[in-house]
This record gives structure tokens, sequence and C-alpha cells, in this order.
């Protein structure tokens, strides 16, 4: 089957009691046994539902893997991973990474011992050395939040595969529908389902994919263990939501290139960071390993910090709202917003600095957003240019 096939039929079949095409909603803690220790597969949901395993098959399916977890959210999912991992172990992180991400290993697991090193992407010997040393894993994002920095995902699970180091790839920018991880070598793919595969701003998940039975063993106990299972009704939303997820992400990366477009050519806009834009080394990454280039811009507008933090402010349709991945625009500041937990030195180190502004680019008509964001920039024109000039 192909994508779309795949996404509204895999783990989907009708219920059998009343055949009811919709999966129902298994709202329940705990579920009756026959005898002491002797059920129908669950026990109790922080262990299992039936949502659960509908949601594993659609998206096993889609990253082309054999099996899935779900998780209460992204951090959740790497909360589970994590806690496998013991004092001493290295972790090698690429710079570019979601600000979350850094705090949940720098504030938290790292007092437990377990060592961190950021690098950029850019110093490859010592990325080279790093992991011959025999790091336990290797963490990136590709597309990176929120650069939109392309990282070789083949190249680098290669290298780190060669010293028994274990890649995950957080894919939540690209999606299943434009990239798949595994296939270009990594062992574990993550998501947060809060965002794309969610797609509607409504619920707050993760998930992991491998093809390694020991890590889905072990990710499933991790779940039930540390707690972080999610609700019954939020992963029967994400699976409803899974179905539309390919007519989504054509939308939404058709309206990011007309955006893209938009700012790359406006006078008061100084750089646009979009994989999509040809001529650029991203772009040229993501051809070899993307099908398409998903629903995220970020800019640097040619304006005083305050009158930028004014111009996104502004905006009619662009919500000014941390998250990304829904059916509408939002904008974020990511110094002050999602990436406020990374210190300014660090944060300026991956490039990322106080104007950098990031449009989650929903699937509204596209010359309805680039009216929006053209009227307040010219707005901001007028405020500092008030003659005209």
């Amino acid at each position: 089957m192909k994508f779309a096939t795949k996404a509204i039929h895999v783990g989907n079949e009708p219920e059998e009691k009343t055949g009811a095409v919709i999966p129902p909603i298994y709202m329940t803690s705990t579920y009756a046994q026959e005898a002491p220790a002797q059920h129908k597969g669950y026990d109790y949901t922080r262990a299992g539902n039936p949502n659960f395993c509908v949601a594993e098959a659609q998206l096993a399916a889609l990253e082309c893997a054999q099996y899935a977890t779900v998780f209460s959210s992204g951090l959740g999912a790497l909360t589970a991973y994590l806690s496998t991992m013991k004092k001493g172990d290295r972790i090698i992180a690429m710079d570019g990474m979601y600000g979350g991400t850094f705090r949940l290993i720098d504030k938290i697991f790292n007092k437990f011992g377990i060592e961190f090193v950021l690098v950029n992407p850019s110093e490859k010997e010592k990325l080279a050395s790093l992991l011959k040393s025999g790091p336990e894993l290797l963490l990136l994002e590709s597309p990176t939040n929120p650069l939109l920095d392309i990282h070789d995902i083949r190249y680098l699970s290669k290298i780190a595969k060669s010293s028994g180091t274990v890649t995950i790839v957080d894919n939540t920018f690209a999606t299943p529908y434009f990239q798949n991880p595994l296939a270009l070598g990594a062992d574990i793919v993550w998501h947060s389902c809060t965002k794309y595969l969610g797609g509607h701003s409504d619920i707050i998940g993760g998930a992991m994919m491998t093809d390694d039975p020991t890590t889905d063993e072990a990710l499933k106990f991790a779940r039930m263990a540390v707690g972080v299972n999610p609700s019954p009704m939020d992963i029967w939303l994400l699976s409803r939501s899974i179905k539309t997820l390919a007519v989504r992400m054509e939308k939404h990366q058709e309206n990011a290139l007309a955006v893209a477009r938009f700012l790359n050519d406006h006078p008061l806009v100084n750089e646009v960071y979009y994989p999509g834009l040809p001529g650029t080394e991203n772009h040229e990454v993501a051809n070899k390993q993307m099908s398409g280039y998903s629903g995220i811009v970020s800019a640097e507008f040619d304006l005083p910090i305050e009158e930028t933090k004014k111009l996104i402010s502004s905006f009619d349709l662009f919500l000014l709202a941390e998250s990304l991945g829904g059916v509408e625009s939002l904008v974020d500041h990511p110094a002050s917003m999602t990436h406020a937990s990374i210190p300014k030195d660090e944060r300026e180190k991956m490039g990322l600095s106080d104007g950098l502004i990031r449009f989650s680019v929903g699937i509204e008509d596209s010359e309805d957003l680039i009216s929006d964001l053209a009227r307040a920039l010219e707005k901001s024109r007028h405020t500092l240019c008030p003659g005209g000039g």
C-alpha cells in the first residue's frame, strides 16, 4: 500500500462486536481478568490499551518500522528511552535541538551522571572522534528546530553504527510523509505527535519507532514503569488525525514554499531559512533524503528586536503561540519562547539569534497568509520610515 492508504487502513479494522468503522475510545483504567494474571491482553492502561495498539500499527507502517510505542508527549518518549541508560553513559547531540530536549538532558538526566556533549555538525573531525570513542547515543533532529538545518542521516548513522552507538532521529518536522530515518540507517525514529501527526493543536503525545524487538520491549516497559503513557482519548484523536496526514502535509509544504518565497523577496527580511529554497547546502542534502520540505519557515527581519516583537504580535492569521504543525498558522519567537531554556551563549553558538522568528505555516489559503504578512510588514516599514522613505 502507498502512504495515504496505509495511513487510513492499517490498524483500523471495523470493530468486531458492532461493525463500527471507527474504533471506539477505550476510556478505561483497568480490565476484568478471568483469573489472577489471566486476561485478554490488557490489565492496566498504563501498560497498554487497545487505542494504543491502533495508533502504533499506523505509526509503524508509516515509518516503515516493525514496532512503535506511543507516549504521553514527545519529551515523555525521550524520558522513557533515557531511563534505560545508566550513570557514565554518554550522549552526543547535534547543535540546533529543541529547547525542551536540551533542558531534559542538561537539567534532569545530567544530574544522574549521564554525560552530554553538543557538537556543531560543521566540526566533522570532532564529531568523528567523539563517535569513534563509542558513546551510547547519537541524538539529532533533521530538519532542526528552528534553523531548519538538514543533517545527513545516512552518513551520521553509518559512523555511529561502526562504534556501536545508537542513533535516534527526531523526525517531527519532516514527518514520515517526507522522510523515513530508519530507511536511512537510524536505529530509532522519534516524534512529538503533538505537532504534524496530531495536526490540530488539540493533543499532546509522543512516539518512538524501531526495528529492534529488544528496544521496543524496553520502551514499552519504561512507559509502564516511568508512567509516561498517553490517555486513550488523545491517542484516539491521534489515530483520526494520521488519516489525513498526507493531504495536510502537501498543503503545509505548498503554503510554506509560497511564504518562504515572499519573505525571501521582501526588503525588510535579512535571511530566510527553508530547505525548499534552491541554492543552499540544506536544499542539496534535503533532496538526498527527503521527498519534500514540510511547513516550517524561519526568518530574520531587518528590524530592531523590539520592532520585530511588535511585528509578530500584530498578525491576524499567524497566531503568536508556541508549538507547530497544526492546521492553523502560528508564529513564534524562539529565544524568548520555545528555546528560552537554552542559555543565551549556547543559543548563539547554535546560530539562534534573538531576532530569529519561526513560522508554522498552516493549511489556510496561501494568498490570505501572504496578505497578512504583507500588511504587518508594511506597517513596520511606515513606523521606521514615517515619511515613506
